[in-house]
């Protein structure tokens, strides 16, 4: 059977095509109320899909905003995904998404679809990487905007387009003075990738914390900004420090993290080693995920409120105010101090009794 045509609906409502297009289209020009019924009336019968396209041009919005994402499946992404769906929901729209896997020739390909596809607005979620991909991805914004899409970036602000910035350095330097007020004096640190800014920024909030009060880090590895990384770094690193299970005498050093996901794969790694948290090595990450709740030992961490974030970024993207496009709004971070970074004299050896 061939598709009910939107020619069909006018001459079954007895109007013009133009009328039945204003009415099932979204035109701001509506008819009078019973042209308009007569209209719906008609497409029903005929079961009639309304175009898309044909919707788009006549409101001047699609209705969609894209979304990228660097990782769905990591539960940092899929939280702010979250609070952008919610978000977009209430407003009437529809979230296109795209995970990258941090590459950044698939982030500029998704925002080249998203701005074919004519997305009232793109949020960029993700931490960003300097060099030439990221100059590429600003010409194509910038055309973007120029017809009056919008921008919106989850993380580090880039010349164009509104943020929402989590205080990676303050935050991260907040937990540094938490864990130094609970005596720990021994620490390491797990970062990431030296290029991604997220991983640098609070890795240097934390080291340059303990710097003012007269601490070094033991030993820094870096990794991969994933469970995996955190795994195998946690695992050079137990070798760099010659930890051994309940070993005698000292206090465990405190591993801090720069992610949680990093956090929990160091946890596992040290597992495999016979290594217990808190007693032979203390822990703390960053971000509070939601899968903190079920992991045991309790993760200390900075936690930051990403369903929210990811609601003040269409916030910001829906904005047509004249400042939205530069606007620049922080998400604070909040330490929580929990079982991992539980600092303990190691047991000292005992003699069996005679």
């Amino acid at each position: 059977m061939a598709a009910v045509r939107l020619q069909d609906v006018a001459t079954r409502a007895g109007v013009s095509q133009a009328t039945a297009s204003r009415v099932l289209n979204g035109s701001s020009r509506v008819p009078g109320e019973g042209v308009a019924d007569r209209v719906r009336a008609a497409a029903a019968e005929l079961g009639y899909v309304a175009n898309a396209q044909a919707q788009a041009l006549a409101r001047s919005s699609t209705g969609l905003i894209g979304l990228v994402v660097h990782d769905i499946a990591d539960p940092y992404f899929s939280s702010i995904v979250q609070g952008v769906q919610a978000a977009a929901r209430r407003a009437g729209k529809l979230v296109l998404l795209s995970s990258t896997q941090r590459d950044f020739d698939i982030e500029r390909e998704s925002v080249s679809t998203f701005i074919s596809h004519r997305a009232d607005a793109i949020i960029l979620a993700g931490s960003r990487q300097s060099g030439d991909l990221d100059r590429d991805l600003e010409k194509d914004c910038a055309r973007y905007l120029d017809n009056d899409g919008k921008v919106v970036v989850i993380g580090q602000p880039l010349p164009f387009g509104a943020a929402v910035e989590p205080e990676n350095h303050a935050a991260s330097a907040q937990l540094a003075q938490a864990l130094l007020g609970q005596g720990h004096r021994d620490f390491a640190v797990i970062g990431g990738p030296g290029n991604i800014r997220t991983a640098v920024d609070r890795r240097n909030g934390f080291v340059e914390t303990l710097a003012a009060q007269g601490v070094t880090p033991l030993v820094e590895i870096a990794g991969d900004f994933s469970r995996d990384g955190g795994f195998s770094a946690a695992r050079r690193l137990a070798a760099a420090l010659d930890l051994r299970p309940g070993q005698a005498g000292g206090i465990a050093p405190c591993v801090f993290a720069v992610s949680d996901v990093m956090a929990i794969g160091a946890i596992a790694a040290w597992r495999e080693l016979g290594l217990t948290v808190p007693d032979d090595v203390c822990v703390a990450g960053f971000d509070d995920i939601p899968t903190l709740r079920d992991h045991v030992p309790s993760l200390s961490t900075v936690a930051l409120s990403l369903v929210e974030i990811g609601e003040k970024a269409v916030a910001l993207a829906l904005d047509d105010s004249a400042t939205a496009s530069q606007a620049h709004e922080f998400a604070p971070g909040r330490v929580i101090l929990r079982d991992s970074s539980v600092l303990r004299q190691a047991r000292p050896e005992t003699t069996p009794n005679p």
